[in-house]
Formats: structure tokens, sequence, C-alpha cells
């Protein structure tokens, strides 16, 4: 190494292992030795992660300005049980438009090796193939983007850079009339509007749910407003119908709300700027002006348009009278608490409903079907937490769900459950408290509209509309239960120390104009767990004590932390905000780890195995 070149860890990268072999790549085959040379980002993520859909996006523009020298390799290192069958993780590719190479790693080897603990991580690898530095979580993409023109210029003065077309190998599009469909609505003329999630368009259908009758939106990723050939979406999802005959669209990779008039084919924007919410931002005020995060359903109800936003594990709602936007339900923490609108805890809600009385929602990562009453108060009818899933019928307290992405309501007061990772149409009867299963073989059904005594389901990975004729009897199933595949940490009982390891990226300083720059959020499933350190803090470290008493669980830790360009002759310097929300599942034993070292941005050398 040069003596003006910087100073930092360099720790043996592992080699990349998974069972399910590589994708986007022409069925070739790599391993490290292979990329020799280049830089490489591994990419830790699992498709069900909406922090890991944004990672996706945050890196497409540093992906295209380095792609003579930077290899992203996505490693998929899945959560649900679903999420480790090798169809779902190639549709999944396609479906998030992921042009990069894709380990498949369905038993978390590689996981394992790089000690990752959260989704998404990044971690990147000089090229010699050392790991220089990891990140957890969203907001990295400025920090990296330094660090990889740094080692750009690096290793061209050592020799050691490789500059080229890197593995990359596109594949073949599909002539389908839908492609990854999100949701759908029966509009009043009897035609289906659908949002055709990976082509970026909205499609009208034809009574019979086939025949394509028009699209609307360019076809292309983008953001405009227009005509139904100009006006441009980026992963659209949830439609509502407004009084007035309009559509509200959630334009989920956009971050906004848009309008569509059925009759013309015009598209406007609601609400959103365009960029995503960040801690910090705005949670209330003029549509326009104030940043949202991820939209991905939307369903009218008490008057207002509710957004299950996803992004940042809220409900939001849109005044249309006053066009304004503000939050409704939701702290931002990630997780399954009931109560008070302004003290739950969400996780990723995907799918809304409405009734006279109630909103249902669809809260994805807990695996749960919840409604929020007219009174504000948040309540579970099926699910318990961030890592129990499965397909079980029965009482609703003891059946499982996995991973669903819609609910709709249907004329007996009870709602159907798009359970999208279980390729299922299931049914909960707040009446008698049950679970029913009303059709399986559906593939990744994400959404469901009550056509007559009919219900047409949208089949998003088999790319079409299914319609089903209600059953009178439910369907019998197998019951199966599960815990996510990632294994416990051991710690010991008592005495836990608890390190968030945050190194300001080069060339940054943290930023307390607005108050402390950092913030550390601690709780527990089952609350028993933590007898010390439960709270917030501005400390990135503490110590925890752990209940003997208290076998297993779950430890809840939330960290941010706000940074900005150290350029004294800029007098507008750019300013980042890096976030991650981990769940680790801890296990007491005896023996186990005193320190729980979590990375949200730098090097925690002993954390990472491998040799000097």
């Amino acid at each position: 190494m040069t003596d003006s070149a910087p100073r930092r860890a360099r720790v043996r990268a592992p080699e990349l292992t998974g069972k399910g072999g590589w994708l986007n790549t022409g069925d070739q085959q790599y391993s490290l030795a292979d990329l020799r040379g280049r830089i490489v980002v591994l990419d830790f993520w699992t498709f069900c992660c909406i922090n890991c859909l944004h990672v996706l996006d945050e890196l497409r523009e540093l992906e295209e300005k380095h792609r003579d020298t930077l290899v992203v390799i996505g490693v998929h290192s899945p959560k649900f049980a679903h999420e480790a069958e090798h169809q779902a993780v190639v549709d999944a590719v396609e479906r998030y438009d992921v042009a990069h190479p894709v380990l498949d790693d369905p038993e978390l080897a590689t996981w394992k090796q790089y000690a990752v603990r959260a989704w998404p991580t990044l971690v990147v690898i000089d090229p010699e193939g050392y790991v220089v530095a990891q990140h957890a979580g969203e907001g990295h993409a400025h920090a990296i983007e330094r660090l990889v023109t740094e080692l750009e210029a690096e290793h061209e003065a050592k020799g050691t850079l490789r500059r080229g077309d890197g593995p990359y190998v596109a594949p073949e599009p599909e002539p389908t009339a839908l492609r990854f469909p999100g949701k759908a609505l029966l509009l009043p003329s009897g035609t289906f509007l659908v949002s055709d999630t990976t082509r970026h368009q909205l499609v009208e259908l034809a009574e019979d749910a086939e025949t394509v009758v028009r699209r609307i939106g360019s076809g292309t990723r983008g953001f405009a407003d227009g005509g139904p050939r100009e006006a441009s979406f980026s992963e659209p999802q949830g439609l509502a119908l407004l009084d007035d005959g309009s559509v509200v669209v959630a334009d989920t990779v956009n971050h906004a709300l848009r309008r569509l008039d059925p009759v013309t084919g015009e598209v406007t924007t609601l609400a959103g700027t365009g960029k995503q919410w960040w801690q910090g931002s705005a949670t209330s005020g003029p549509a326009r002006e104030v940043d949202l995060s991820s939209p991905w359903d939307v369903a009218v109800f008490g008057g207002k348009v509710w957004i299950a936003m996803a992004g940042v594990h809220q409900l939001w709602t849109y005044d249309p009278a006053g066009r304004t936007v503000a939050v409704a339900a939701g702290t931002t923490n990630e997780g399954l608490v009931d109560g008070p609108a302004a003290e739950a805890w969400f996780a990723q809600p995907s799918g809304l409903a409405a009734t006279a009385d109630r909103l249902w929602l669809a809260d994805s990562e807990t695996s749960a079907l919840r409604w929020v009453g007219l009174d504000g108060q948040v309540h579970t009818a099926v699910g318990t937490g961030l890592f129990d899933f499965g397909h079980r019928d029965g009482a609703a307290d003891q059946a499982l769900l996995q991973h669903p992405l819609g609910v709709t309501a249907l004329p007996d007061g009870s709602v159907a459950v798009a359970d999208t990772y279980n390729h299922a149409l299931r049914r909960y009867d707040p009446a008698t408290g049950e679970v029913t299963t009303l059709a399986t073989d559906l593939r990744e059904p994400s959404d469901a509209v009550l056509v007559g005594e009919d219900i047409v389901v949208v089949e998003s990975a088999r790319h079409r509309l299914t319609r089903l004729r209600l059953p009178e009897e439910a369907v019998r199933v197998e019951s199966v239960a599960h815990r996510t595949q990632r294994a416990a940490t051991e710690v010991v009982p008592g005495a836990l120390r608890l390190d968030v390891i945050f190194q300001v990226p080069a060339g940054q300083k943290l930023d307390d104009s607005y108050g402390p720059s950092t913030r550390l959020l601690v709780s527990a499933t089952p609350p028993e767990l933590l007898l010390k350190g439960e709270g917030a803090d501005t400390d990135l470290s503490r110590d925890l004590e752990l209940n003997p008493d208290v076998t297993e669980g779950v430890l809840h830790v939330s960290a941010m932390a706000a940074s900005c360009d150290d350029d004294p002759a800029n007098a507008y310097p750019a300013c980042h905000v890096h976030q991650q929300d981990w769940g680790v599942p801890v296990r007491l034993t005896e023996g186990g780890a005193d320190r729980l070292p979590l990375v949200l941005a730098g090097m925690d050398e002993p954390s990472v195995p491998g040799q000097l």
C-alpha cells in the first residue's frame, strides 16, 4: 500500500457459497477468485424486506457510475420459508429489476460466514479480496460511493484494479400481458384496473379479467405526470376509488400518491415529493411538500385516504379536501404492538380494506391480520410477531399466515386474506374467531376483489387475475408452522454489553445541527426479557441486563446516526441519515457472549471471521 493510501482494516473475505447457485450470470457459476481485481459490494437481502428494496434503488446510480470497476452481488438470504424456494428468488430478481448477479443462499451459509445480523447488510470487498467495510440498513450509498472512488485510485496505482464488463447477464423478457401485477380495482364500468408493477404501468382489463383494454404509463421507470403515454410510474401498487370517480395510486418506488382520471387517462401527483422519508422529516403538512416512504396500498376510510406506508411501518392519511398528509398510526418501530394508534407498532403494512367501522390491514412482516377501529385503537386478529409464521387454520389466536400482502372485506363481515407466501386465500371470521382456507395453489396472491359472487385474485407470480367462486365450505389443509431459519445468538444471562458500531464515513462529521446526531432505542419480546436497558437514548452503546428466567426472546434495536460532509468551504454541505432496525433472536445460556456488536457502518473486526 502506498504512503498516500488510506489506512483501513482489511479482513480476508470468506468464499461465496449458496445451494441455489447464481442468477443473472447466464448460468455461469462464480467464486471470489473470479472477481479478483474488481471492487465487490455484497448486498445481503431478502425479497420480503422493504428496507432491502430501498437499498436496491439506492445502488442503481452507484452501479451505473462505476460499472467498469464495481460488481454488486446480491446474496439472497431468506427469512420466510417461501423465500428459500429457488423459483421464488428467480421471480423476485425479475420483479424488482435486480440488474446484477444474485447468489441464492437458501441455507444462509454465506450470511453466517460474514457474521451478518440484519437485512439489509452491505459488505465492501477490495480488488485483492479483503473486506474493508460493512454497513447495515439504509442510507449508506453516499459513503460506499466515496469508498469505491478511493479504492479505484488506490488499486489503480498498485496495478491491482481490473476494469471491464462485469458478470451480469440480463434475462430474456417474457411476453405476458401482465408482469408481476400487484393490486387490482373493480371500476364502475365493470372493467378491472391493475397495477402492472414490474412494467411500471396501470393496465385496464375487460370484464373477463384477461383482455387488455388499454395501458396507462410509458412502461419505463420514471416520475412524470401527463396523458396515458407520457405519464410514468415506478413499481405502482395499491389502488382506491374516490367519490369523484378518480383513482388514487400508491406509486411505491416514487414514494408518492398519484391520481388517475379513468376517463381521460390523465395522471397527476397528489402527494409526495419523489424523495424517501427519513427520520427527522416532516410527518404532516401540504401533501406535495411532505416526503413519503414506499406507500404500498390505499383505502378510503372515515372520509380520508389511508396509506399503508410500508417503508416506515406506519399508517398515514391523505385528506382530499385539505390536500394534506399526516401520520395516523405507528411509531416507525418494526414489530407487533397493539393499543392507541400513536403507540402501535407495525411491520411493513402492505394491504388495506375498509368497512364502515374497521380498517383491516395485512401486516406482512409479522404475518398478521390487524385492524384499526373508529376510535383509533389498533387490534390484532391473527399473528404473533416477526419470527413465527406458517399455514395453520383454526382459532385465530393459534392460526398462522405467511407474509400476507392483501386483504378484502367480504359481504358477511368476514375478510379474505391474500396469504402471499402460502400461495393461498384465507378467511377470518370475526363472529367465530376462526381462520379457514378458501383456496390453495395460487402463486403469490397479492390482492383480491369481489365481483358478484366471485372473487378475483391477483396471482402475482403467475402474471394474471384468477376468478374463483367463493366456496361455501373452506378447504382443509395440513397445518404447518415455521420459525425463521436465522439462528438465535447465544448470550449470557445478566449483563450484556450492546455496541452499535458507527464509524463516520470519510470526509464527513456527525451532524448535531438539529439536536443529537445519534439515537438508540432498545426493547424486547417478551418485555420481561429486559431487566435493564430498555428505552431511548443518544449513546450508541448500552449496558443491558437480561432476565435469567427468560430463556429465549428477541431484542429490538433501532439505531440512527446523522452525518454531513465536512468541507468548511461548502456553505450547504450534503447531510445523510444512516438507520437500521434489528430484531435479534437471542438464547440465554451460560458461556454465551457477553457483548452484542451490531454494525451500522464501519468494521467491528472481531465480528468478521477471516485472516488479517
